[in-house]
């Protein structure tokens, strides 16, 4: 693991020279905006992010005005998700060009809840990155299935360069969380920007919520932000799990 990047210094978006760009990714489990929406936008404005991965995005009534209120606020707009993905759900900004989006419903156990997958691929200039947001099951041995699906979805998104997280309901040292990271790369352990725990919001104290990524993007930072404009009433306010940034830089594509 490398040493910390200060969090002031997680890269802005932007585009390289030769093709390659820089992306903002944040992932937000927002307890279907059941906290202070108001706070909520303004922890997502200032973490300035090309992709939002929401988990607990709303899906039963008027699920998609609440979904588009939120993106309106934050200066992003609605990409999927949301009640056709079980709550899993995708933001973007205009930087975005969109090629695809698919939201899956994964097998219902008995007794428990839905749980689904949002996902995209998208374009920065030059470059492509797949994009998956989920949340995971709270019973392990569902939740160990669907690391594996999320697995096998991200390899088939038709990009070399993905990123997929979300609240995957799981410590680092879970057996789902391992299964995740044996086969992606934990972009916090792989250069650590901001605070590690993202639950709860009032006290951290364990990583559930995490962003992966697939061989050949590189991680520049990833962890809690601790930016300007990012204030710790607002996160305690916004939800009861605490978000995680990474800035991604991705080649362009051959």
């Amino acid at each position: 693991m490398q040493s910390p990047t200060p969090p002031s210094t997680l890269p802005g978006s932007r585009t390289e020279p030769d093709g390659s760009a820089v992306v903002r990714v944040l992932s937000y489990n927002i307890r279907s905006l059941r906290d202070d929406t108001e706070a909520l936008s303004r922890v997502v404005r200032a973490c300035a992010p090309d992709v939002v991965l929401l988990q607990e995005a709303p899906r039963f009534f008027r699920w998609r005005k609440q979904l588009s209120r939120l993106a309106r606020e934050s200066g992003l707009v609605t990409l999927a998700g949301g009640g056709t993905a079980a709550g899993p759900a995708l933001l973007c900004s205009l930087r975005a060009t969109v090629e695809s989006t698919e939201d899956v419903l994964l097998p219902l156990t008995p007794g428990l809840h839905r749980r689904g997958l949002s996902t995209a691929v998208l374009r920065f200039g030059a470059a492509r990155l797949g994009v998956v947001s989920c949340h995971l099951s709270l019973q392990k041995d569902e939740r160990y299935a669907q690391g594996g699906m999320l697995l096998d979805k991200v390899a088939g998104l038709g990009t070399p360069y993905a990123v997929a997280g979300g609240d995957i309901n799981e410590r680092p040292g879970g057996r789902t969380f391992r299964l995740l990271a044996g086969k992606l790369r934990d972009a916090w352990t792989v250069r650590p920007a901001g605070g590690e725990y993202t639950s709860t919001a009032a006290d951290p104290h364990q990583r559930i919520d995490a962003l992966f990524v697939t061989e050949g993007v590189e991680v520049l930072g990833c962890g809690v932000p601790q930016l300007p404009g990012v204030s710790e009433a607002d996160l305690r306010a916004a939800s009861d799990h605490l978000p995680v940034l990474a800035a991604l830089r991705l080649p362009a594509a051959a």
